[in-house]
């Protein structure tokens, strides 16, 4: 690593692990002994990669997939049906269903009635069929990356 003036900087002792600290910016850390060797790079890119392809995390994937794939297409569907019939079938769309109320009301409310539930399922997918291989994936990649850093295993 070099130095803000280009001259080859020497690490020191201290190890700034704060991936928003920039040593050339801020000066600090920066060492004029001759001896200290740099430290290289943790391979934390390697443990991502490892557990992108693991069979959990496929699985969290494929989960994930299973529900978001046909909800977009069931709710974008219903979306362009409500959108083409009030484009196309303006007659239709007028009809009165209860006092002033018609079939274009009843389904742009339907709009916004479909938005909320599809919200709820799909917290509720996530929380109980997602959330918790997550969360171990989440815990086996910390764990690896901390082990890839040096840490105790």
């Amino acid at each position: 690593m070099h130095s803000s003036d280009g001259r080859p900087r020497e690490a020191t002792g201290a190890r700034y692990d704060d991936p928003w600290y920039d040593a050339l910016a801020s000066g600090w850390g920066e060492s004029d002994g001759p001896d200290a060797p740099e430290a290289a790079p943790p391979p934390a890119g390697d443990v991502y990669l490892e557990v992108q392809r693991s069979a959990a995390f496929r699985e969290v994937r494929s989960r994930y997939r299973r529900f978001v794939v046909p909800a977009v297409v069931v709710f974008l569907s219903w979306y362009v049906a409500y959108v083409v019939a009030a484009t196309t079938a303006p007659g239709l769309m007028a009809r009165p269903v209860m006092g002033a109320v018609n079939v274009a009301m009843l389904a742009g409310l339907g709009q916004f009635l479909t938005t909320f539930l599809l919200t709820w399922a799909y917290a509720r997918h996530a929380r109980l069929r997602r959330d918790r291989a997550a969360l171990d994936l989440r815990w086996d990649t910390q764990e690896l990356t901390r082990v890839a850093k040096g840490g105790a295993a």
